[in-house]
């Protein structure tokens, strides 16, 4: 990070994020143990930690699909802990883009009718979202598939379809989770390809692996352990962050 980015307002920031169920009670379940994290504008995060370690819980925090027990959380300076669901609602389909490890595409939908629905939702009227979900499908190399539904495509095409639609809006962060992880290795090479060419034109991306080579591979990286940060480093390897041609 360079220093004008260290000097900057975080685009996220979590402090003293605490989430349980069954808050006092003598059975609360404590997932997250006051967690603090500062995410600049253009930051490349993996964030890593086995099964158990809270690092799903955090990504749905962030993502604002949940909201903490405790503790505050602000993306782009708004602090969105106490919005009720359908400010919060907002905020997700505004500001955040998701990429998940099974796609999560409608089925009966074409390539390009999926890339549109989140601007059919934010209600951008139908001349100007067609056309934005075709520039957006073209830029990720499936322009010839535009018409396609997900059975015909391969897994390859699907995870890039996700990765289009997630980026419709516009979002100031971009969540991946586990995007690779239903894709042959040289599949997954080439989408890790396309994530990296999205953070070299300053996408703000967080992606959740379990994957040790590919989390070592990304600039920085957020270990968790029990619910608690357990590392917060910039990564050492000197693996290339991009390791195939999209």
């Amino acid at each position: 990070m360079n220093s004008s980015a260290a000097s900057s307002p975080p685009l996220i920031q979590l402090e003293g994020v605490v989430k349980s169920y069954g808050a006092g009670s003598a059975e609360e379940l404590v997932i997250l143990h006051g967690i603090d994290l500062c995410i600049q504008a253009g930051d490349y995060v993996g964030l890593v930690g086995a099964s158990g370690s809270g690092k799903t819980t955090l990504m749905n925090l962030m993502g604002c699909m949940d909201r903490p027990t405790r503790g505050s959380y602000r993306i782009n300076g708004q602090d969105v802990t106490s919005l009720d669901d359908d400010r919060l609602s907002a905020v997700r389909n505004r500001s955040i883009g998701f990429v998940f490890q099974s796609f999560q595409l409608v089925p009966e939908l074409s390539v390009l009718e999926n890339v549109e629905m989140p601007l059919f939702y934010a209600r951008v009227p139908r001349r100007e979202r067609r056309r934005k979900a075709q520039e957006l499908v073209q830029s990720v190399g499936l322009g010839h598939r535009m018409q396609h539904v997900p059975s015909k495509l391969s897994g390859g095409e699907c995870q890039r379809t996700a990765i289009a639609r997630s980026l419709a809006n516009d979002p100031v962060l971009l969540l991946a989770d586990e995007p690779t992880g239903n894709l042959d290795s040289r599949t997954g090479e080439e989408i890790l390809a396309l994530f990296a060419q999205l953070h070299e034109r300053k996408r703000t991306i967080v992606m959740v692996t379990h994957n040790p080579e590919i989390a070592a591979r990304l600039p920085r990286i957020v270990e968790m352990k029990d619910g608690r940060i357990l590392k917060d480093s910039r990564s050492g390897s000197s693996q290339p962050l991009v390791a195939a041609s999209a």
